[in-house]
C-alpha cells in the first residue's frame, strides 16, 4: 500500500511538472509573438502611433478574459494613446504598477543590415526597433498579466500596467499625462519600471544585477552672449562667440563635488566585494568617511563612475552668427547637465554662472525631464524595500547562482523620473542580460540576444508572482 501511494504521489508529481512546464513553453511562445507583433508596429513620433499598439495589446488582455472596465485606451491625441490594464487582487495592500513606453526612437532603413520595423531571427538574436529599449519589456509584462489571468489567479494588491507614449520624445509623454488627468487609474504604492536594470554580462557571462533604484536629473540650459556687432574687417576684442567659448572653456575643466547617496554607496559596496586589484581598492577608498579622494579622482577617470559619483554638464550644441562677413551679434550654446538627486536645476544654474565667470553670458533653464522645476529638487532616492529587493535576490541566485544583485543609479532618464516626483517610488528591474559591450539601443541594428528574452520570461513570471502575493 505503501508503495501504491508513493507511485501515485510521484505521478501527481510528474503531471503536474509536466503542466507546468507546457504552461511556461505556451508563455514564451505567447511572449514571441507579442514582441514580433510590437515591433512590427510602427510607434515612432514622427509616422508612428502608439494607439494602433495600444489597442492591439488590449484585444490581447480581451481576448484572454479581461472585462472593458479594467482596459483603457485614452491620451491627448489620436496617435499617443495609452493602455491601462488592472488586474484585480484580494486588496489587501496598495496596488503595484508596471509601467514600460511603446514608443520607439527614429531607425532609417539604410541605416541598418534589416528593416528596424520586420522582426528578424538571425544568429541567436532578435533584430528590430525596440528589441531592447523597450517593446521586449513590453511583451514580458503583458505575457506575465495574460499568464496569470489564464490561470486564475489573485495577487495581495491589484496589478497595474501602464503601456505608454512619448518617453523617447514628442509632446505627450504617456506617465505624465495619466498622472495629471487620471490619477486614479494608475495610484499604487510603488512601481516597477521594466526600462531599467538588467543582468549585466561580459560575452554572456553574467557580473551582477542591476536594480535602476534612482535617476538624475536631465536638464538643459541656454547660454546667450549678444553683441552690437559689426563689420568683419573691424574685429574688436569684444566678440560673443570668444566670450562664450572661453566660458565653456572654463565649464570643461569643472568637476562638481563628490557625491554618494544611499543608492550609490549600496551599489559601490555590493561592487567592491566582487572587484580586485586598484580600482577594489579605490571602491573601498571612495567609502571612507571622508572618502580618499585619491580614489575619487583615479575613478573619475571612467566615464561610468565618473557619472555616478557628480553631476555633470556638457555643451552638446553650438550656434553663432548671422554672416560669413560679420561679428556675431549673438552666440549660443547648450549645455545638458545630469543632475544628481537631492540637488535643483536652479542650484545647478547658479553654479554654472559661477564657472562660466563672465557678465556677458546668460544662463537660462531650458526644461528637464520629469516635470521638475527649476527651483524644484530630484526626489530623493528612494528606501530598498525589502518586499521588492528579497525576492529578487532569491529568483536571481536560482537564475544566475553566484550573481550579485545591486541596486545603482541610472545615469540617463526613464518615466521614472515621473512617478517617483508623483511620490510612488519606482524600481528599475528587468531580469534581461545584456552584454556591457553590445548595449544597441537608439542604435542601429538593435538586437536581443534569443536566450536572453526568454530567461527574461521565466524570470518575470515568479518575481512578480513573489513581489504581490499575499
Amino acid at each position: 500500500m505503501k508503495n501504491c501511494v508513493w507511485w501515485l504521489s510521484a505521478a501527481v508529481l510528474f503531471v503536474a511538472a509536466v503542466a507546468q512546464a507546457q504552461i511556461a513553453d505556451e508563455s514564451k511562445q505567447l511572449a514571441h509573438d507579442i514582441f514580433k507583433q510590437l515591433i512590427e508596429i510602427n510607434t515612432t513620433d514622427s509616422v508612428g502611433s502608439v494607439t494602433a499598439a495600444s489597442e492591439a495589446m488590449a484585444q490581447r488582455f480581451r481576448d484572454t478574459g479581461f472585462p472593458d472596465s479594467d482596459l483603457h485606451i485614452l491620451g491627448p491625441n489620436d496617435r499617443k494613446k495609452n493602455l491601462v490594464v488592472r488586474l484585480h487582487g484580494s486588496g489587501k495592500h496598495k496596488p503595484i504598477l508596471l509601467i514600460g513606453h511603446l514608443d520607439v526612437v527614429e531607425a532609417r532603413r539604410e541605416d541598418w543590415t534589416t528593416d528596424p520595423f520586420q522582426f528578424v531571427e538571425k544568429d541567436g538574436y532578435f533584430y528590430g526597433r525596440g528589441t531592447q529599449d523597450m517593446k521586449d519589456g513590453d511583451a514580458i509584462m503583458s505575457t506575465t498579466l495574460i499568464r496569470m489571468k489564464k490561470e486564475g489567479y489573485v495577487p495581495g494588491r491589484d496589478i497595474i500596467l501602464a503601456l505608454t507614449a512619448d518617453e523617447e520624445g514628442g509632446t505627450s509623454n504617456g506617465v505624465d499625462w495619466l498622472l495629471k488627468n487620471h490619477r486614479d487609474l494608475i495610484d499604487a504604492e510603488f512601481v516597477l519600471n521594466h526600462d531599467g536594470g538588467g543582468v549585466s554580462t561580459n560575452h554572456g557571462k553574467p557580473e551582477f544585477v542591476a536594480v535602476d533604484a534612482t535617476e538624475k536629473l536631465y536638464a538643459d540650459y541656454k547660454l546667450t552672449v549678444t553683441n552690437p556687432g559689426g563689420h568683419s574687417s573691424l574685429p574688436v576684442p569684444d566678440n560673443a562667440i570668444y566670450h562664450l567659448a572661453a566660458g565653456l572653456g572654463r565649464l570643461e575643466h569643472f568637476q562638481f563635488p563628490f557625491e554618494l547617496n544611499n543608492v550609490t554607496r549600496a551599489y559601490y559596496e555590493k561592487l567592491s566585494t566582487v572587484t580586485s586589484g586598484q580600482r577594489g581598492e579605490d571602491l573601498k577608498g571612495i567609502l571612507k568617511n571622508p572618502p580618499d579622494m585619491a580614489a575619487v579622482a583615479r575613478l573619475s577617470h571612467d566615464p561610468i563612475d565618473n557619472s555616478t559619483t557628480h553631476t555633470t554638464c556638457v555643451a552638446t550644441r553650438l550656434n553663432a552668427g548671422h554672416a560669413n562677413n560679420a561679428l556675431p551679434q549673438n552666440a549660443q550654446a547648450n549645455v545638458n547637465c545630469r543632475i544628481l538627486p537631492g540637488h535643483s536645476p536652479e542650484e545647478v544654474r547658479q553654479t554654472l554662472i559661477k564657472v562660466l565667470n563672465d557678465p556677458k553670458i546668460t544662463v537660462e533653464y531650458v526644461g528637464a525631464i520629469g516635470g521638475a522645476t527649476g527651483a524644484a529638487p530630484v526626489p530623493a532616492p528612494p528606501p530598498l524595500r525589502p518586499d521588492v529587493f528579497r525576492p529578487l535576490e532569491q529568483i536571481a541566485q536560482s537564475m544566475w547562482p553566484g550573481t550579485p544583485v545591486i541596486p545603482e543609479m541610472a545615469t540617463g532618464a526613464s518615466d521614472g523620473k515621473y512617478t517617483n516626483a508623483a511620490g510612488m517610488p519606482t524600481y528599475g528591474i528587468s531580469g534581461e542580460a545584456i552584454d556591457r559591450d553590445d548595449i544597441r539601443a537608439h542604435g542601429k541594428d538593435e538586437r536581443i540576444r534569443i536566450k536572453s528574452f526568454y530567461d527574461a520570461v521565466d524570470f518575470y513570471y515568479p518575481f512578480l508572482k513573489a513581489v504581490t502575493a499575499e
